[in-house]
């Protein structure tokens, strides 16, 4: 039986659906879908699988898909503050949009923007969009960006959640994405880090990281 990658449960995983690709396990306790390890991908395909993404920070298409995160997060933090965008991916881009707002932001990586020492800063804010369903181990490279995070700090995390009918899901079709939560897993998330969760639509969730956290 496998741990859970999220919650580390390591009794309550369990089947929960197979297509012609892959197989994939449910956890009782976050509620978690993900990938079967043995269907992972090893770094090489899965970079090559990003390299043929086209993002672009002239694409007026893709900015909006990403004021999806970037408005909700204006609201919510000071003037002129810091900020990480963690899975900046191949075209970044939000970063530049905070700029343009008045921020100072950092950029990172595993296979973009791979500067680690910018994992070693705080922030007043970080965004992870269109990252935490490509996570093998979403608990502990989570736990790598909330370190991060300053004291009263905002979390935002833009992905899709589960659907009923798992099955149709088109978001299950790419190979790399192999973790995806739900609204109970972000709820269990915000427990686990004592948190408390500020902004929440169909796509993103924003965490504030409380002072005893």
């Amino acid at each position: 039986m496998l741990n859970c990658p999220l919650c580390e449960s390591d009794i309550s995983t369990n089947s929960f659906y197979s297509d012609s690709k892959r197989s994939y396990l449910n956890c009782s306790n976050c509620d978690l879908v993900f990938v079967d390890p043995q269907y992972h991908l090893d770094k090489a395909k899965e970079k090559a699988r990003y390299d043929i993404h086209i993002n672009s920070p002239f694409d007026s298409n893709y900015r909006q898909f990403l004021s999806q995160t970037l408005e909700p997060m204006l609201k919510l933090i000071p003037k002129k503050s810091k900020g990480l965008d963690f899975g900046c991916g191949p075209g970044p881009t939000l970063h530049l949009m905070f700029e343009e707002h008045g921020h100072s932001m950092s950029i990172y990586d595993p296979f973009y923007a791979t500067e680690k020492k910018v994992l070693t800063h705080q922030y007043d804010f970080i965004t992870a969009t269109e990252v935490v369903e490509h996570l093998y181990t979403p608990l502990k490279t989570l736990a790598i960006v909330w370190d991060c995070l300053k004291p009263n700090g905002m979390l935002a995390i833009m992905t899709q959640r589960q659907p009923e009918d798992f099955s149709k899901w088109g978001y299950i079709n790419d190979c790399t994405h192999v973790s995806f939560f739900s609204e109970k897993s972000f709820d269990w998330l915000e427990n686990y880090w004592k948190a408390k969760i500020v902004f929440k639509n169909t796509n993103v969730v924003i965490f504030k990281k409380c002072n005893n956290t």
